[in-house]
């Protein structure tokens, strides 16, 4: 009789844990099996027990993931004066190199690292900060929380839109009026068509977790009322890190950010718009604002040719300075080479107008192979 219902808890056991059934079903199997007269209530429970364990370990997954931006160039930068000055020249650059390594522990909880190294021909300097690090907790696909250093709500979203991060960055980002991860508390999550960001943060950036006096506030909401089209609305507010004690900040900075974007099948379209106030001047006395927008195309040929451009035009100083203005312009022609590497032969140019400084770079250009390689 002991062999006999040993194989009868394997078999149950089995039946369980390669999933043939629900929870509920498998609760109603034991049940059953105790009502023969098969199983009494210690051995039930302690098959419940072996089940936890090994639906907790199924789910139990670790991924490490990486991807490098590496560029060979020849780069003209000149002063308003039309001299010539760094970074010009032939050269490579690591613009970026993400190693990130994600373990979930069940289908709630996980653990996020991702480093953020990056090489300059122009300077010399190699640097490695930790962008990401956080532990999540998903209730639901409308309800996770993230704590530590996690994607900002604006610039991962846009990135997503844009597809062409290894080419160039966002114009929130390039122009930095915006971080794309901080230190903080980040709740976000999907329902239907709409999907939202809100995060409470140290407002210095991922590469700063200094404690201030007070949190920023940053976030975002999106509706996609039909696959492909999204629209999207976010707001920062705070010190953007800057409120210490020794040296309390006197202007809150804040930015209103819009995106309308379409992706189909061999084309890719956005447009991004914001508008600040007061961004990188938290300490001064003077109020200034600015705004910029950004619109980009891209065709598809097949799954492998495709080709884009991106235009880009900002005014960050429309109080102090309003007749400086940044122009900027982005062509270029992608070849997929096989999956996880992206090449492209790319021409950049950004003018600035009545600089503030003779110093200042005003007619930037560049040409040159730009590569994504990712695993």
């Amino acid at each position: 009789m002991f062999k006999f219902n040993s194989k009868l808890l394997a078999f149950a056991a089995f039946v369980c844990s390669t999933g043939l059934g629900v929870a509920q079903d498998n609760k109603a199997l034991i049940d059953v099996l105790i009502q023969k007269g098969i199983l009494n209530q210690e051995e039930a429970a302690n098959i419940q027990k072996d089940l936890a364990k090994s639906v907790a370990a199924s789910q139990s997954k670790t991924i490490i993931s990486g991807r490098l931006y590496v560029d060979v160039s020849e780069v003209s930068a000149k002063t308003d004066a039309g001299v010539k000055v760094d970074p010009s020249g032939f050269g490579t650059d690591v613009k970026r190199f993400y190693l990130g390594v994600t373990h979930q522990f069940d289908n709630m909880w996980s653990y996020n690292i991702n480093t953020d190294s990056s090489f300059s021909s122009a300077t010399g300097a190699t640097s490695t900060f930790i962008k990401t690090a956080y532990v999540q907790a998903k209730f639901s696909p409308a309800a996770i929380v993230q704590v530590g250093s996690a994607n900002q709500p604006w610039i991962p979203f846009v990135e997503d839109a844009f597809t062409l991060r290894y080419v160039e960055k966002t114009v929130t980002d390039r122009l930095g009026v915006g971080n794309s991860a901080d230190w903080g508390v980040h709740f976000l999550g999907t329902s239907n068509m709409i999907s939202y960001n809100f995060a409470m943060v140290n407002g210095g950036g991922y590469k700063n977790p200094t404690r201030t006096n007070s949190v920023d506030w940053e976030g975002r909401v999106s509706i996609e009322p039909t696959k492909g089209l999204v629209f999207a609305v976010g707001g920062y507010s705070g010190y953007l890190g800057k409120d210490s004690n020794s040296a309390p900040a006197k202007q809150k900075a804040s930015r209103v950010s819009l995106l309308a974007a379409y992706s189909a099948s061999k084309l890719n379209l956005g447009l991004e718009y914001f508008t600040e106030d007061n961004w990188g001047n938290t300490t001064g006395v003077a109020s200034d604002s600015g705004d910029g927008y950004s619109a980009w195309g891209q065709y598809k040929f097949d799954k492998i040719w495709s080709v884009y451009g991106r235009y880009e035009h900002d005014k960050l100083s429309k109080d102090l300075h309003p007749s400086l203005e940044d122009n900027a312009y982005i062509l270029g022609v992608q070849y997929a080479a096989i999956k996880g590497v992206l090449l492209s032969l790319v021409y950049k140019n950004d003018n600035i107008d009545h600089p503030t400084t003779a110093s200042t770079v005003t007619d930037y250009s560049e040409i040159g192979m730009y590569s994504e390689i990712k695993f």
